[in-house]
């Protein structure tokens, strides 16, 4: 990693916020290498999220706030806290699975090994977005991308109409093809789509909470309000900055 980060261009660019979607992207292969039951995928996988780790800790040394014999001795101490009946003063104490987990915490790179196919790795498991989002970044490291970034809203906009054309029958996979363009276009603007829209769903929260609390300070249900009225309250949210 010493050699990585001072003489590799790439990963001497790299933040923890630059890699966090990497790292969640090899935790969910390994979750998906575990479920298969496939060992040496399994090995190989906690390899890679390790190297993460690595990565991590060498950022945080160099910002002088910790470094990997840190994080390595805080997970001890946290493992000898909460195991007493193992390293404290209740060991050998008899002690049941389910007496432990009721007091506990629950807390890719680049090779793929023996993958045939560019998109294998890519975990089943993975949630739409992110898997999305991977797809879409490894088609772009074998160049299948757009040429130039403005061109990606043509797509969008093609979509977008034949969503609103579909039948019943068809408008599940035409809606599926308009969020896949629609994360495309946030990739090639650098918007980190995930950031973007776990915003979008707290900036609903602050609003919806505003319009439930506004509703019951007038003695009203949601069921009193018409929609307008609803609007009304909604805007007055928003004028607060909510």
């Amino acid at each position: 990693m010493d050699a990585l980060r001072e003489r590799c261009p790439w990963n001497g660019e790299q933040t923890m916020e630059s890699i966090r979607r990497l790292t969640e992207e090899e935790v969910y292969e390994l979750s998906d290498a575990i479920m298969k039951g496939e060992s040496q995928a399994v090995c190989k996988e906690i390899g890679d999220l390790l190297y993460h780790m690595v990565f991590y800790a060498r950022i945080g040394q160099e910002q002088e706030a910790f470094d990997i014999a840190d994080c390595i001795d805080k997970v001890c101490e946290k493992m000898i806290f909460r195991h007493p009946h193992v390293f404290g003063p209740e060991a050998g104490k008899q002690t049941s699975a389910k007496e432990i987990a009721d007091t506990w915490e629950l807390v890719k790179a680049k090779e793929k090994g023996g993958n045939k196919t560019v998109l294998e790795g890519i975990p089943d498991a993975m949630p739409a977005l992110l898997k999305a989002l991977a797809m879409q970044e490894k088609a772009r490291g074998c160049g299948f991308d757009w040429e130039k970034r403005e061109d990606v809203w043509d797509k969008v906009s093609e979509e977008l109409r034949e969503v609103q054309e579909a039948d019943d029958e068809h408008r599940p996979g035409e809606f599926g093809d308009l969020l896949f363009a629609v994360l495309n276009a946030a990739r090639l603007y650098g918007v980190d789509a995930e950031a973007a829209l776990s915003a979008t769903c707290s900036k609903f929260r602050r609003r919806f909470t505003y319009l439930e609390e506004q509703t019951l300070k007038k003695g009203l249900k949601f069921s009193d309000l018409s929609l307008a009225q609803m609007d009304a309250i909604w805007d007055e949210a928003k004028a607060k900055g909510l």
